[in-house]
């Protein structure tokens, strides 16, 4: 897919995966990292997680078994020795925004109804308009 591994990234990514363990030997590892990183990539639940990735239980488990023993660690360390050092990462947290960007001030909104009689009171009033009424002294 678009996103996927490339055969050059597989290539110096898979000699750092645990190999040997006990039990039932991992079938497709790539097959399961394109899997983290589309949920890594999108923010989306692992339940979303698309079936050519495999069952996203086995993505999930994979992720944190492999953040446990350090991997990841061992995984980015890999990836910086095959660009020469030459990798930079953007994380949202050091990403600052335009001071005018934070949005727009929320106001309350005050209704007038013109059909009411001029002299009656009205029986129930919105808590916003109240407050719009009362007097600041």
């Amino acid at each position: 897919m678009r996103y996927d591994l490339t055969d050059f990234e597989w290539s110096f990514i898979e000699p750092v995966l645990p190999k040997g363990r006990r039990g039932q030997q991992p079938q497709n590892n790539r097959r399961v990292m394109n899997g983290i990183f589309w949920v890594l990539r999108t923010g989306a639940p692992w339940r979303d997680l698309p079936e050519r990735y495999g069952p996203y239980t086995t993505a999930y488990n994979r992720f944190n078994r492999w953040r446990k023993a350090g991997i990841w660690d061992r995984l980015m360390a890999a990836v910086t020795k095959a660009h020469d050092g030459k990798v930079q990462m953007i994380d949202s947290s050091i990403v600052r925004v335009h001071q005018h960007a934070s949005g727009v001030k929320k106001r309350v909104e005050i209704v007038v109804w013109g059909e009411a009689a001029e002299g009656s009171r009205p029986k129930s009033m919105r808590a916003s308009t109240t407050k719009a009424g009362r007097s600041r002294s």
